[in-house]
């Protein structure tokens, strides 16, 4: 076998194709890492989210109706356990099940920049242009966007 020794201009190529990669790979693990993920249900308080936050979702409010009735077993990422005809509350492992996926939708800390209050939110407030629900939370002083925001921040 004859091996070919790349001249100075191959391995500079070379060089800087592999410091590139590199570049790229970094930025991606610093992605992951910065990604929300249900560690982030860690920083987070159940007990607090399951008699303070969860019952927002259950709650008919005047010209809305309750969040649970288009996020009951819904296919975007907003999904809570669909209740049964009749039941107005959930089981412990329901309420752990909805805390997994609420959770995701929270950045703990940074309630504003967290898509569980800012999609439904007036956008003159912020909010998403779009919400198929309407806007569930017609500024940041709403009483509901409060009691969210004080669970995000880690309040009780």
């Amino acid at each position: 076998m004859i091996a070919i020794k790349p001249g100075p201009q191959k391995l500079r190529v070379m060089w800087e194709a592999f410091m590139s990669f590199r570049v790229v790979l970094l930025a991606a693990a610093a992605a992951l890492l910065a990604a929300p993920n249900s560690t982030a249900a860690q920083s987070l308080d159940f007990v607090a989210y399951q008699s303070n936050v969860e019952p927002i979702f259950l709650t008919k409010r005047d010209g809305f109706t309750r969040c649970v009735v288009c996020h009951g077993g819904a296919t975007n990422s907003f999904s809570l356990v669909r209740l049964r005809p009749g039941v107005n509350t959930y089981t412990e492992d329901q309420s752990r099940k909805n805390f997994e996926v609420v959770s995701r939708l929270v950045v703990p800390g940074k309630p504003e920049d967290s898509h569980l209050l800012m999609y439904p939110l007036v956008p003159d407030e912020g909010g998403a242009a779009y919400h198929s629900g309407g806007r569930q939370w017609p500024s940041k002083s709403d009483p509901n966007w409060q009691v969210i925001a004080k669970w995000i921040n880690g309040q009780k």
